[in-house]
């Protein structure tokens, strides 16, 4: 497999939405192990399909307690309880992180490799990665959730280290190399990135 680079904003293709897949085949399957390589790469929780330029609905996520990757094709979030407020980062958006509110619980449903659909209930640090994931498909990034009032909090190395062993979100760390494009916390966080200025 091989690790792909993670777009950052202002890059147009994080808001777009994704399109659903229709067949679960050996080039797909070939995307979702590129996308786990380059989650575990960055030190994320989880990535969505278009965090690598691919306009299509696949996440995977792995939880820092957990073994195994979950892959999930044609994500959906089917229902959401409650609110909190949680810390929350993007490899889309290296070096940052926010306050913004999430669900208590959620309800999901997906496809599997076998084309089988699942369906459960998270709560905790998955249905918060569930959400991210989801909403990155959607074309929405964590930033669009922050309040009026709200500012990004700058993430020092050492603190995104800790972080990233934590994980707490799928932004801690990431590598830039090769990115032409950079987006600063000065540019207006809720305007689309197509329209903000390269740096």
């Amino acid at each position: 497999m091989a690790i792909r680079p993670i777009l950052e904003l202002p890059n147009p293709v994080l808001r777009q939405r994704a399109k659903k897949i229709r067949r679960i085949d050996s080039q797909l399957m070939r995307l979702a192990y590129d996308m786990v390589d380059t989650m575990q790469h960055a030190n994320g929780v989880g990535l969505a399909a278009n965090q690598v330029g691919e306009l299509k609905r696949l996440i995977v996520i792995q939880l820092a307690d957990e073994e195994e990757v979950r892959i999930y094709f044609n994500p959906e979030i089917v229902k959401r309880e409650g609110e909190r407020e949680v810390e929350e980062g993007c490899l889309s958006i290296p070096g940052y992180k926010a306050m913004i509110n999430r669900s208590v619980w959620v309800r999901f449903r997906a496809m599997d490799h076998s084309e089988k659909v699942i369906k459960f209930k998270a709560e905790d640090i998955l249905s918060q990665a569930l959400e991210h994931e989801v909403d990155h498909l959607n074309g929405i990034l964590y930033i669009d959730h922050m309040e009026e009032h709200q500012e990004l909090i700058p993430v020092d190395k050492s603190e995104e280290d800790e972080e990233s062993a934590s994980n707490d979100s799928d932004a801690d760390q990431s590598d830039t190399a090769g990115s032409s494009v950079l987006w600063t916390p000065d540019d207006d966080p809720r305007e689309t990135p197509a329209s903000l200025k390269i740096k």
